[in-house]
């Protein structure tokens, strides 16, 4: 069975510290992260708000995520096996074929493009309030660093635009608080698609 599991939201907000947590505890489980798609700093566009738009989709190479994402579908097995990812170690009669293969795809802005849409089994959303993720925001290094005023000018704005989006795209989409403890959200993560899973059985 394969199952694809996707942890969206807000700069700063969690997504990796939990996926990190999921990959540890469930089997046989591959990660995307969309940030390893973006495009280079030269190809990233300025807006009418005076910034590198980095917080839009078309500052990523979407059709590359997909296409990594369908080799996946295609062939988990070979998949993890080729990035590294042990496989349960089932009983030997057992084939790697027939057991549970798990997907999760990590990124601020997943459920913003509809070729993607369908194919999430299961769907989560953490958010946190805007001076939370300001000051997170504020001590992180990134590579290219934010500009002065790009929180409030771009950063934010966009948040807000993709997440009314998301919200009318009519995906069944379960929200986390950001604000809990990481190991209160990593709980509810986990027992909600060990529940799933034991539904789709």
């Amino acid at each position: 069975m394969k199952y694809i599991i996707g942890i969206g939201g807000v700069t700063n907000g969690g997504k990796t510290t939990l996926t990190n947590k999921l990959i540890k505890t469930l089997p046989n489980c591959c990660v995307v992260h969309q940030d390893d798609f973006f495009k280079k700093p030269d190809q990233i566009e300025v807006g009418d708000d005076g910034f590198r738009q980095w917080d839009v989709i078309t500052a990523m190479d979407m059709e590359s995520m997909t296409n990594t994402m369908k080799a996946w579908i295609e062939n988990p097995v070979k998949f993890a096996r080729s990035h590294g990812v042990p496989l349960s170690s089932a009983p030997e009669e057992s084939n790697p074929d027939e057991q549970t293969h798990i997907l999760i795809v990590e990124g601020f802005l997943l459920y913003n493009y509809p070729p993607l849409l369908d194919v999430f089994d299961k769907s989560f959303y953490i958010t946190i309030p805007y001076e939370e993720c300001k000051r997170r925001r504020s001590t992180r290094q990134y590579t290219v660093p934010d500009p002065p005023g790009l929180f409030d000018g771009h950063v934010w704005p966009m948040y807000l635009k993709h997440r009314r989006e998301m919200e009318s795209s009519g995906l069944h989409i379960e929200c986390l608080d950001g604000l809990s403890s990481k190991e209160e959200i990593y709980t509810q993560v986990y027992e909600s698609i060990q529940n799933n899973l034991l539904n789709r059985l």
